[in-house]
């Protein structure tokens, strides 16, 4: 299986804003045995904000690989154990889903018109996270998923 995030936001390298998270990311990205790829998009024009997550939520689409089965965040979605979330992974890889793509919206959160259009909507708990760490964060979380089918010691309940 392959996984996409396609995330509003800049994540390059080097040490511009956003840089300690994308090393973050790429270490989780490189411990994974599936590909895991993080592309992102940026409205630049300056829009009010309800206008401006309906065109992030267009860009995001855009960047969804075909038949892509794809996940929103949103924290009025479910929110899963890692154990949990390690098994739903584990079920969509054994009913021959060969890609998922993972949705994340800028600061002021996903347009709720992609939440129609995602097969799951994710919720990371009730905290607020900063949209620049939510792609590490499920990155971490695909390792420790990995590592939890694996029956790896990396996540210890």
């Amino acid at each position: 299986m392959r996984v996409t995030i396609a995330a509003v936001g800049r994540f390059g390298g080097g040490r511009g804003k956003g840089a300690g998270a994308r090393a973050l990311f790429d270490d989780y990205a490189g411990r994974l045995s599936v590909p895991l790829a993080l592309k992102s998009c940026e409205e630049k024009r300056p829009l009010a904000v309800p206008e401006r997550k309906r065109r992030e939520a267009e860009l995001l689409f855009k960047l969804v690989p075909k038949s892509a089965l794809v996940v929103a965040l949103d924290r009025r979605g479910k929110a899963f154990s890692s154990a949990d979330f390690a098994r739903l992974l584990e079920s969509w890889r054994n009913r021959g889903i060969k890609d998922v793509c993972f949705l994340v919206g800028g600061a002021d959160g996903l347009d709720d018109s992609a939440l129609p259009k995602a097969a799951l909507v994710l919720s990371l708990g009730p905290m607020t996270w900063p949209h620049l760490l939510v792609p590490v964060l499920l990155a971490e979380q695909l390792f420790r998923a990995e590592s939890i089918l694996a029956g790896h010691p990396y996540h210890r309940e």
